[in-house]
């Protein structure tokens, strides 16, 4: 799979021009001029709880030769870039049948774009594609319109292989995002998860919006509590494929990587960023600590001292703290630990049960499970405030938080359906909807670091 893109656009300054390899080169795409930064706009605001989403309207790209293969291709690229931007919760897709104008004849440049056309049916943003096929080869033109002040945002223009549309789709939407919002989404990214039924679990993998879900293992036992490595290349769990829980680190790719079997437990957590090694819960001494491991399995050195359980590690996006559950105080607590002093000292005192912390890829925040009154929800504490916000409320049970990689999107699992399922929400609670149903029950999810292929 490979797709060149470049700029067509605007006014940029701090975006970077280039092409995306993947793969062999298939065709060279000319840099035109550059886009607004964000800040330039201040569209979207991700520190906003009462974030107001702006009406987006997408018609159906043009075809440039008519053919019905090409105009299907146009066709599906609109529906791919509406589905994709909508899945983030910050826009409002404008129905087609508002459109005012019709989408075959329409222009799709600055020069003849009917911004009233658009302004009229309330749309702020506009997104246009012009699409070509030959060969098997597509070459799309896709431009993000201010239609309020009528001028463009944004312009690539992407070559690639016919089956790599939704990919090259995605990678237009990241930028607009990153244009609009400083973070580039969640586009090029993974879910692992645990999904599996008649007493057997597996590891699964899906895209960000659940789509393409796959076995990673088919051990044919039970598998739990999967996480990433920070460069995506690696998947680590625990599994009792031998009868035991061992901790298995594996290749995401390839048939490679090795196997924890301390006596006793071997509890997977995760990876420390930017680095090749995780933190893991082993109990080979006799209760349950956090150990530093390296990639590689070995065994660096004990993190946690103390005669209690000490479980569920998770990093701040430096490295340099790590969060966990403890039993310390007489119930299960998340604490901090400093990890050059080693200094630790108690986050949550709200509540009899917090478990499951999950550090947000931008420092501030922690995700978590709270058990109160029989009910379990998910909850986000603010690291320096101690505040902190009720995410889930009266639907089901729901843990197992995971941040998606630009700190936008939480997965989680929920019984509000029934069984068990991977569910995702925005980072303050909204637009909480189903991600994907399998067979069996869905749970544990584990958000990779974007770049994902």
């Amino acid at each position: 799979m490979n797709f060149s893109d470049n700029f067509l656009g605007g006014r940029v300054r701090r975006w970077r021009r280039g092409f995306l390899v993947l793969g062999s080169l298939l065709a060279l795409a000319v840099a035109v001029c550059p886009s607004a930064s964000a800040a330039d706009y201040g569209y979207i605001d991700l520190t906003n709880p009462y974030l107001r989403k702006i009406p987006l309207a997408i018609p159906d790209f043009k075809s440039v030769s008519g053919d019905p293969a090409t105009v299907e291709l146009a066709r599906e690229g609109a529906r791919l870039a509406s589905q994709t931007l909508d899945f983030t919760g910050y826009f409002s897709i404008i129905n087609p049948g508002a459109f005012l104008v019709d989408p075959k004849t329409m222009g799709v440049t600055e020069t003849d774009v009917d911004f009233k056309a658009w302004t009229g049916i309330g749309s702020e943003l506009l997104i246009t594609g012009l699409a070509s096929l030959s060969g098997g080869v597509v070459d799309l033109e896709l431009r993000l319109f201010d239609t309020v002040k009528q001028e463009r945002l944004l312009g690539k223009r992407y070559t690639a292989r016919q089956a790599d549309l939704p990919r090259l789709i995605r990678r237009f939407c990241s930028e607009v995002l990153m244009l609009l919002t400083g973070n580039p989404g969640p586009f090029e990214s993974q879910i692992v998860f645990v999904s599996g039924g008649n007493g057997q679990k597996e590891i699964y993998t899906c895209d960000f919006d659940g789509g393409n879900p796959q076995a990673f293992t088919r051990h044919g036992n039970i598998s739990l509590a999967p996480s990433w490595s920070t460069d995506g290349l690696w998947i680590s769990y625990t599994s009792y494929q031998r009868g035991r829980p061992d901790l298995y680190i594996r290749h995401r790719l390839e048939n490679r990587g090795a196997v924890v079997a301390e006596k006793g437990i071997n509890l997977n957590g995760q990876w420390v960023p930017g680095r090749f090694e995780l933190a893991a819960t082993l109990s080979f001494s006799g209760d349950e600590e956090i150990y530093l491991l390296s990639g590689g399995g070995k065994i660096i050195k004990r993190l946690t001292q103390q005669p209690d359980i000490d479980v569920s590690p998770t990093f701040s996006p430096d490295g340099g703290r790590m969060a966990f559950v403890s039993k310390r105080s007489g119930s299960p607590q998340i604490y901090v630990m400093d990890m050059g002093s080693g200094h630790t000292e108690r986050l949550t005192f709200e509540g009899p049960y917090n478990t499951q912390p999950s550090w947000s890829p931008k420092g501030g925040r922690i995700a978590y499970t709270a058990m109160e009154k029989n009910r379990i929800d998910i909850r986000m504490i603010e690291i320096e405030t101690r505040r902190i916000v009720q995410l889930t409320q009266g639907s089901g049970d729901n843990e197992s938080p995971s941040w998606s990689p630009d700190g936008s999107l939480i997965a989680f699992s929920s019984t509000r359906e029934g069984p068990s399922r991977i569910y995702v929400m925005t980072s303050f609670g909204t637009d909480q909807r189903r991600l994907l149903s399998l067979p069996g029950a869905q749970s544990q999810p584990d958000w990779s670091p974007n770049g994902i292929q």
